[in-house]
C-alpha cells in the first residue's frame, strides 16, 4: 500500500469510518453510540486505512468468533466482519493491508484460522478474498418462512 497507511481505528476516527460503513452498508442504522462501543469490545477491532492526505480510504472491522464459523476447524476463529476500500484505490494494495492488519490480530489472540464471507453473487469479493489467501469451503443459502401469530402459513 503506498502512502498514509493503516491503523487501528479510536474514538476520534468516528465519522470517517461511519462514511465507510455507509458506503459498504447502506442499509446500516448504527448509532455512534453503538459504533464507539464496538470499539471498546476486546472481541472486536477495527482499522482504517488512509491516503496520503490522512483522508480514510479503507476500513475492516473483526471479531474473534467462538461459535461454529462455517469452514473452519478450530475455535475461536478470526472473521472478517467487513472490508471495504474507495472503488477509485481498489487493487493498490489497501485491502491486502488492511487485511494483513487483521491477520496480525488474530494470531496475537490465539487465532490458527481467520474466516470471511461474502454474498454468493458478489464475484467481485470472491476475487478479492481469494487474492488475498483466503480459500472457499462452502456455499450456504438461507432461508426464511413468515409466521403469522395466530398459527396459519403465510
Amino acid at each position: 500500500m503506498s502512502a498514509g497507511g493503516v491503523r487501528r481505528a479510536g474514538a476520534h476516527d468516528l465519522a470517517a469510518w461511519m462514511q465507510l460503513r455507509r458506503a459498504l452498508w447502506p442499509e446500516a442504522d448504527d448509532t455512534a453510540d453503538a459504533l464507539r462501543a464496538q470499539l471498546q469490545c476486546d472481541d472486536t477491532a477495527v482499522w482504517l486505512a488512509f491516503d496520503a492526505d490522512g483522508v480514510a480510504i479503507g476500513f475492516a472491522e473483526a471479531s474473534l468468533r467462538r461459535d461454529y464459523v462455517n469452514g473452519t476447524q478450530t475455535s475461536p476463529v478470526g472473521f472478517v466482519e467487513g472490508l471495504y476500500v474507495v472503488e477509485t484505490r481498489r487493487r493498490s494494495g489497501v485491502g491486502r493491508a488492511l487485511v494483513d492488519a487483521v491477520e496480525r490480530w488474530t494470531r496475537e489472540h490465539g487465532c490458527s484460522e481467520l474466516a470471511s464471507d461474502a454474498l454468493i453473487d458478489n464475484t467481485v469479493s470472491h476475487a478479492a478474498h481469494r487474492a488475498y489467501g483466503f480459500e472457499e469451503t462452502e456455499r450456504v443459502v438461507y432461508f426464511r418462512k413468515p409466521l403469522s401469530a395466530d398459527g396459519a402459513s403465510r
